[in-house]
């Protein structure tokens, strides 16, 4: 036969009604034993079977596809062995099989018993021969259209493999792993026409065989961890022979599972190019990210015998300062080591045994002289740097640095309390804050230091001042606990504050004045024309301008935005079971951001106008007392020192009157506000 032949569709429906007529009755039962008197049937060709099989359950013109397919010269019954008789039952199932390929791929099919953790006979979910091959337009590898071609296996192998449902049910971990190697170096090559690059098959087939893929558990299994350097071999011989003369490739002989293999480095299906800065082998990223996850383990560095230390002093050399600039020209740990021939310094053919060191750092320091080549370049375990002189030099120096600077700190601090002394003694002085007002502003500055140190020391739990605060055993905990009595505090100061401008005639007066109104902006405008040099004067501000009213605001809004963020945050366990999903983790954004933001206000804006400002440096003395010299109120608040004035006098007379109240017992006077704090 040259091929299956189409038939008309009515012409072979025709034909099997009558042969179904004159068919004996075994036969119209769908029977496959023999006929009486033991006469088998005669086998049907593929035109009778095209007249009802003319596509596939997908839809696929299946004499289209034999056409051009390993199988157009066999008939249907040639594979389908599990009927050969005509008409049969559908019902029973009508499929190939591995028997069916078996009859002709016998070495395949006794190889093909596993495929990964599944036993092919009892895994229901196991590819079959078609699952790869084809069904009816099986090619040759070596077809571009083949499924097995290699352009075309992580699409093949994909069907299974970045199917979800399959990769959850066998556990499979790597559930993007064809997506991944598309992106690689090994996949780019191979979508490019450079088909001899590495593809599934290529690393994944046992014993030479594509039908024998074993899970990395398995000895025999090419992925098996001492086997990874041999199949990498495949294609690179040379850098294979160098790894198992080097030290890791030594080591690995033995048995032990803890120097790296090819995918330590490089990865598994995402390797990439080692030029690309995204690779953990790219000269950006080859000291931190690869080799210290090794070298910085204190359990193998005590296990081996190895210094510790030796990417921090790295990174303060010089090669390791020009890296974290961005520098891919400096020196990292494969210029000098070495990349897959890695030997110790005591090994004569090591690249940096002393012996050899003039030619290894003669690779970017041309006719650099044996003495200079074997200065120390990092610290190995607690040498430090540099050479004994070197290092008693930097010993000296820091002393140095400690006693003159810390005399210069000494000195400008005598200074500064001078100044701010003589500023709390400036006379006169008017009130900017009453004793009540002086304490909710010392409570609340107190406990937003107190929430920001410990907050962010949680988000920045490496940072130096969180090791520092925090660094000992139990530490971060009782950081958690500070945090959140900080918090407590902060929120009853607001309550208290809430109560003081609802319940009090000064608080409400302080409400009224404290609201935005359209001289703000005519103030700000004023002010910005001023440091411009248009105008000779600032403007004339009342008892609040618009940088305390703003400032006030911000912190009420802020407040309410911390406060409720914080209380979802601590009370998490009991309110996630009410809440939608994702709610915490937005509370958690926000409640990180909003410090960020109320942070930085106080630090630019609120530090700048009550310290910085040269008009109130070394800084405004209301903060601790309460009062501020009159001097420094006339310019900051103009329009508003004789009020002040006015109430500064009754403020004085009505202590004086208490004190004398207090030392002879006399009557309380009447109208006292119960949160005035006065």
């Amino acid at each position: 036969m040259t091929g299956p032949l189409r038939t008309p569709r009515r012409l072979a429906v025709a034909a099997i009604a009558v042969f179904s007529l004159c068919a004996p009755a075994p036969v119209l039962a769908g029977n496959d034993a023999p006929a009486a008197g033991d006469e088998t049937p005669e086998a049907i060709g593929a035109e009778s079977c095209l007249g009802c099989h003319e596509e596939t359950e997908v839809g696929q013109d299946i004499a289209a596809a034999l056409s051009h397919s390993q199988h157009a010269e066999l008939e249907c019954t040639d594979c389908h062995q599990d009927k050969n008789t005509f008409p049969h039952d559908p019902a029973t199932g009508f499929r190939v099989g591995l028997d069916g390929c078996g009859t002709c791929h016998l070495e395949p099919a006794e190889t093909y018993t596993r495929h990964g953790i599944c036993q092919v006979d009892t895994c229901p979910d196991a590819p079959t021969c078609a699952t790869c091959h084809g069904g009816h337009e099986v090619l040759p590898a070596t077809d571009r259209a083949s499924r097995i071609h290699p352009a075309n296996l992580p699409k093949t192998c994909g069907q299974c493999h970045a199917d979800l449902n399959l990769t959850r049910r066998y556990r499979i971990l790597f559930a993007t792993a064809v997506e991944v190697y598309e992106a690689s170096v090994h996949g780019h090559a191979a979508a490019g026409g450079i088909y001899f690059a590495a593809s599934c098959n290529d690393c994944h087939s046992s014993n030479g065989s594509s039908h024998r893929i074993l899970p990395p558990s398995d000895p025999e299994s090419t992925i098996n961890f001492f086997n990874i350097p041999k199949t990498c071999g495949q294609c690179h011989k040379s850098i294979e022979q160098d790894y198992w003369e080097g030290i890791h490739g030594q080591i690995v002989k033995h048995g032990e599972t803890d120097p790296p293999v090819c995918t330590t480095c490089h990865g598994e299906h995402g390797i990439l190019r080692s030029d690309d800065p995204r690779s953990p082998v790219s000269r950006q990223k080859l000291a931190e990210q690869t080799c210290a996850r090794c070298h910085e383990s204190a359990r193998l560095n005590e296990k081996y015998g190895l210094a510790s230390g030796r990417l921090a002093s790295f990174i303060d050399s010089y090669h390791g300062l020009k890296t974290e600039a961005g520098d891919t020209r400096v020196a990292n740990c494969a210029s000098c080591h070495g990349a897959h021939r890695i030997l110790p310094s005591s090994d004569p053919g090591s690249s940096i045994n002393p012996q050899n060191l003039p030619e290894t750092c003669g690779q970017c320091h041309p006719g650099i002289s044996p003495a200079l080549a074997e200065t120390p370049i990092h610290g190995v375990g607690g040498t430090g740097l540099h050479t004994p002189l070197a290092e008693l030099v930097q010993r000296v120096y820091i002393w140095l640095i400690v006693v003159t600077i810390g005399l210069m700190l000494a000195h400008v601090t005598l200074d500064w309390l001078s100044a701010v002394r003589r500023r709390l003694r400036a006379r006169p002085q008017v009130l900017r804050m009453r004793l009540g007002e002086l304490w909710q502003h010392s409570l609340l500055m107190i406990s937003f230091i107190v929430l920001v140190v410990t907050g962010f020391a949680l988000r920045f739990d490496e940072a130096w001042f969180s090791r520092l605060l925090f660094g000992w055993e139990r530490g971060f905990e009782t950081r958690g606990t500070i945090h959140r009595a900080a918090a407590a505090v902060f929120m009853l100061t607001t309550v208290w504050h809430l109560l003081y401008v609802l319940l009090t005639a000064r608080g409400r007066q302080f409400v009224r004045d404290v609201m935005f109104s359209r001289r703000d902006l005519r103030d700000l405008a004023h002010r910005i024309a001023f440091a411009l040099g248009r105008t000779k004067e600032p403007p004339r501000l009342s008892r609040f301008s618009y940088v305390e009213k703003a400032e006030y605001w911000a912190l009420v809004w802020g407040t309410v935005v911390m406060v409720i963020t914080g209380l979802l945050l601590w009370f998490d366990n009991e309110l996630v079971r009410f809440l939608p999903r994702g709610t915490l983790d937005v509370a958690l954004m926000i409640h990180y951001w909003e410090a960020w933001l109320a942070t930085l206000a106080i630090l630019v804006w609120h530090m700048y106008w009550t310290v910085f400002n040269p008009a109130v440096y070394p800084m405004n003395p209301a903060w601790l007392s309460g009062w501020m010299p009159e001097e420094m109120y006339a310019h900051e608040h103009p329009e508003d020192l004789e009020r002040a004035r006015r109430e500064s006098e009754e403020y004085s007379r009505e202590r004086l009157r208490r004190l004398g109240r207090d030392r002879f017992a006399g009557p309380e006077p009447p109208g006292e506000d119960r949160f005035s704090g006065s």
